[in-house]
């Protein structure tokens, strides 16, 4: 059978890219596609310190580097949303893609706080909503590193910072925890989970938490993030994370996948790229087999 393509990566985040450009440096057809703009949540992310080569550099910057070799090896970009994968076909709100392996790359979306909390207007991005709170005081949830790393990125433009954080300990590498007690307008506040956000014309003024009020202008949630897989079906997973061998592929014979779609214990850029590698080695020597064995 003759597909449109030899493998399309779904998810043009730095996993996804670094597979697309691997597929197309050894030669074969290769199609990336996401729903947005590439660079997925690295677009969200205001500043990054461990990433090798950049003493810091802004999420948006990478992303932009990244996707500079997309396109300088020509490498196919549809901006489409996957809506359905059946067998050696994708489905898109657009059109119906063939190809012969598949790697997803769809990473992950934010989290969002428990239906507990009836308020749906939260903000889960720093980078693009900071400067909207200038001299105003806000609330972020979490204890994370990307909660902490928003929460100082915020503390530039907003008078105050509240930190919630449900637990008694952060879960923040220790560089960006000694930021945060050096910060004059940040104020952290363990043990704390909100119990109900009073809003008015959709304008956040006040939230009740366990140990009192407190008034804000805005409120920010950074509590992690959940996989980005539902239009998928008959891939095995382990709490919605996609479950591969060591060779990335996954239950189904021509799917592969990688990033932070997959169950792993280390969720960071250098892994995602080096998953990724893999994941195009193994597409690569998958579709040799298969010409040696048809030919």
């Amino acid at each position: 059978m003759k597909y449109d393509y030899d493998c399309v990566v779904i998810g043009a985040g730095i996993a996804g890219m670094t597979a697309a450009i691997y597929l197309k440096r050894f030669n074969l057809r290769v199609l990336l596609i996401d729903k947005s703009k590439p660079g997925g949540l690295l677009n969200k992310i205001s500043t990054i310190e461990n990433y090798p080569g950049f003493v810091n550099i802004k999420g948006s910057d990478l992303a932009k580097e990244v996707y500079k070799q997309v396109e300088e090896l020509k490498i196919d970009f549809k901006l489409e949303n996957v809506v359905k994968i059946i067998d050696h076909k994708i489905i898109t709100n657009i059109e119906e893609i063939t190809t012969n392996k598949i790697i997803l790359a769809t990473g992950r979306k934010p989290r969002k706080i428990q239906d507990d909390v009836q308020y749906e207007n939260l903000i889960y991005n720093a980078v693009d909503s900071a400067q909207d709170y200038h001299n105003k005081i806000v609330a972020v949830v979490g204890g994370g590193n990307s909660a902490l790393e928003e929460s100082l990125f915020l503390a530039h433009y907003c008078k105050k910072v509240i930190i919630l954080n449900r637990s008694s300990n952060l879960r923040a590498d220790e560089v960006v925890k000694n930021k945060i007690a050096k910060s004059d307008n940040i104020e952290l506040i363990l043990e704390c989970s909100i119990t109900k956000i009073n809003a008015h014309n959709n304008m956040i003024y006040e939230i009740e938490t366990n140990n009192g009020k407190y008034q804000i202008d805005a409120l920010f949630s950074f509590i992690g993030y959940e996989p980005s897989v539902s239009f998928l079906d008959n891939i095995i997973m382990d709490n919605n994370y996609i479950l591969v061998d060591e060779n990335m592929k996954t239950n189904i014979n021509n799917i592969y996948a990688c990033g932070d779609i997959i169950k792993k214990e280390v969720y960071q850029l250098s892994t995602a790229i080096g998953e990724a590698t893999i994941a195009a080695v193994n597409v690569k020597k998958d579709i040799n087999k298969e010409k040696k064995e048809n030919a």
